[in-house]
């Protein structure tokens, strides 16, 4: 019966229904945008590293962001090979340097050397060149998606990097450095031609292990044998990077001011809505205290009708986020969902749903059940 009053009195009204809707689904839609362009765009921090295929990275001691290394000696590659477990280790260089663009002007980059010969630390997939474009003598790897930043260059053409003529041999998608610079990748001999780095030196070491082989006792074995180097499985230097930007910059706090913003509208709309309700139905509020209705039942029937008007807007909103998902992510704006945003932003409206039916209760409990039967 309870349900069935909650049902009739809340569908009675459909202006103030949608109203309320209206309101439930601008805060789950804003919580799931907000939430995956931050995780989309806090992504590319560690997108080398969720992409570059090793299960270790070994870097210079105290390494926190893979966007900026500081070299260690490439000999010291020897060591962490004659590691048991160790199937495959490779040396992967990273530095700045600047490309030219046709107007005359430059495009500061980051230049990425990898060995030819592995995929270790081959983050990109080709989207334009042939599959072997990474062993051209010259060629540079650019990305597609950085076409506006380097002025469109064409596969073939030829550009100045580092004061070096190279050629566009291959293009990739959605290989986006969390800073504007664009990122160019190239062997990791001719690295050291475009960006004037010590030839004796690497940025990282890229690890793969035996199958079976236990992570967390490689990187171990790695910080004891060198005292100068700190080696992190993947996961640990994707969540390390990502956490450097995260406490670096107000990231956290732009997105969640948003978010809270969008949440506040939300809660005013829907806390509005039940109370114009309960004020156009104050008689009939009224006649159920005058009938034997406890406070316990008249908040459980206003918290129905909150339960009601949560439900149909947060599926509404997901089903919205979805199409708005499919319509405008790209990866530079790229939004990305998990089924834990969509969980996380569902049990936060719904429990906001529940607090805003508090406000038309204050006003219910003031309500004299004398008064309808003086009426």
């Amino acid at each position: 019966m309870l349900w069935n009053i909650a049902t009739r009195t809340l569908f009675h009204d459909r202006g103030k229904l949608v109203a309320g809707l209206v309101g439930v689904i601008f805060s789950v839609v804003l919580v799931n945008i907000q939430g995956g362009l931050f995780f989309g765009l806090i992504r590319k921090a560690s997108l080398l590293i969720d992409n570059g295929n090793a299960d270790i990275w070994v870097g210079h001691r105290g390494m926190h962001n893979v966007d900026f290394p500081h070299d260690i000696p490439e000999r010291w590659i020897h060591r962490v090979r004659s590691i048991p477990g160790v199937r495959e280790a490779e040396p992967m260089r990273i530095g700045f340097s600047e490309i030219t663009l046709p107007g005359g002007g430059f495009e500061g980059t980051m230049v990425v050397g990898l060995s030819p010969h592995t995929d270790l630390g081959r983050a990109y997939e080709l989207h334009e060149g042939p599959d072997d474009a990474l062993s051209h003598i010259h060629g540079v790897i650019v990305d597609a998606c950085d076409d506006d930043k380097l002025d469109s260059p064409a596969i073939g053409s030829f550009r100045e990097l580092g004061g070096r003529r190279v050629k566009i041999i291959g293009k990739s998608y959605g290989i986006l450095s969390f800073l504007v610079t664009p990122y160019v990748f190239t062997t990791y001999d001719h690295h050291n031609e475009l960006t004037g780095s010590d030839p004796t030196m690497a940025s990282y070491f890229l690890v793969r292990l035996t199958p079976g082989v236990d992570a967390d006792a490689v990187c171990s074995e790695i910080n004891q044998r060198l005292d100068d180097v700190t080696a992190l499985t993947a996961e640990d230097f994707a969540d390390r990077s990502v956490h450097y930007w995260l406490t670096r910059t107000g990231l956290g706090i732009s997105f969640g001011a948003a978010t809270a913003l969008g949440l506040l509208v939300g809660l005013v709309m829907v806390a509005q809505t039940l109370y114009a309700m309960v004020l156009d139905r104050i008689t009939e509020f009224a006649t159920l205290k005058a009938i034997g209705s406890t406070e316990r039942e008249i908040l459980l029937l206003l918290g129905a009708q909150s339960s009601l008007v949560a439900s149909i807007g947060i599926a509404i909103g997901i089903v919205t986020s979805i199409v708005i998902q499919q319509l405008f992510s790209t990866p530079r704006a790229e939004i990305m969902f998990s089924p834990k945003l969509y969980a996380g932003s569902a049990i936060l409206v719904f429990v906001i749903c529940l607090a805003a039916s508090g406000l038309p209760y204050l006003r219910v409990r003031q309500v004299d059940p004398h008064s309808i039967l003086q009426g």
